[in-house]
């Protein structure tokens, strides 16, 4: 690598090898979970690429940690995205991070354990469904920045999105286009679910359609929407939002198969300005998360941590925005 040149990144191997960050980190790591082709693939773009995978060793030899430790869930497309942001946010900072995947079979409770053998400096935990008081006896072992939820507890730094400000900004835009009977795909007892729900209601009544606010329920994945969908098309609104943009593709899928017209006769809006959202075949409308803004604040926020540097906000919370695509317009003319 020439002098001044960016040192490639985790990020950069994916990208090149078509694959996602999580999957590049266990390649180099050779933990179980990707088939030989897979592995072959990514060791060979990490060549050609240069990539230099353990500093690691190094530093744990040294006493010295510049790890950063992330629990993210493989189930969520969504948290491949922040971990791009993540790897990028702490390369830039000099720092290493470590994966530690909740599966289905896998608990977050395991999930932590991991990375404290791991000896991690911080733990960045991505809309982590534990209690707080687990998340705060997690905290005076070492700094811990949640992201994507509240956690109210002064051991516990947070980095999340304003959810039932995205949900306005859903409701706002499919009101403008002439929409008033408007149902909401709840996320049931997800992460942030109940706020984007509030959202949803509080913009509503705003607009003066509180005896129009429908929830159906739902969840975070595409079955939870299939399922919404099904509940829907024996009296469909105009207009739907939804949890996320996982419960969205499943809605979508549904609401087609059932012979409804998407935006022409039902307009759809997701959350999370999730990478697979801006497929031609989907083009979804949804509410964009600042992931490179809240990646950077989290790292930033466990480094500051780590060297025991006063922080005057505990909390930080960043506004969303909306994307508009094709899966919203006016409603149709009845």
């Amino acid at each position: 690598m020439r002098a001044g040149e960016r040192r490639p990144t985790l990020a950069d191997v994916a990208a090149e090898a078509g694959v996602s960050v999580a999957l590049v980190s266990i390649v180099m790591r050779g933990a179980p979970g990707a088939g030989a082709t897979t592995r072959q693939q990514v060791l060979e773009v990490a060549r050609r690429l240069g990539y230099q995978p353990d500093s690691r060793a190094r530093l744990l030899r040294s006493g010295e940690s510049r790890l950063l430790g992330v629990v993210f869930a493989v189930r969520h497309p969504f948290h491949d995205d922040v971990l791009t942001g993540l790897y990028d946010a702490a390369d830039r900072a000099g720092y290493e991070l470590t994966l530690s995947a909740v599966t289905p079979r896998r608990d977050e409770r395991t999930a932590f354990a991991g990375l404290l053998q791991d000896r991690c400096a911080a733990l960045i935990l991505l809309g982590p469904l534990a209690p707080t008081a687990d998340l705060a006896a997690l905290a005076e072992r070492l700094p811990v920045v949640v992201m994507f939820r509240a956690v109210r507890h002064r051991a516990v730094d947070v980095v999340r999105t304003d959810d039932a400000r995205g949900l306005h900004l859903a409701v706002d835009h499919l009101v403008a286009l002439g929409h008033r009977r408007i149902a909401h795909v709840d996320g049931a007892r997800w992460v942030a679910a109940g706020e984007r729900r509030r959202g949803y209601q509080d913009a509503m009544r705003r607009h003066g359609l509180e005896d129009l606010i429908r929830v159906i329920p739902g969840g975070s994945g595409e079955e939870d929407g299939a399922r919404a969908a099904r509940l829907l098309l024996d009296d469909p609104p105009t207009a739907v939002t939804t949890f996320n943009d996982l419960s969205a593709t499943g809605l979508l899928d549904g609401l087609r198969r059932g012979g409804l017209d998407v935006p022409g006769d039902i307009s759809v809006v997701g959350y999370d300005d999730s990478s697979f959202s801006r497929l031609a075949h989907i083009d979804l409308t949804t509410v964009a998360q600042d992931i490179d803004a809240m990646s950077t604040l989290a790292v930033t926020r466990a480094i500051e941590r780590i060297a025991g540097t006063p922080v005057a906000h505990r909390e930080t919370v960043i506004p969303p925005h909306l994307v508009v695509r094709g899966t919203t317009g006016p409603p149709p003319m009845r």
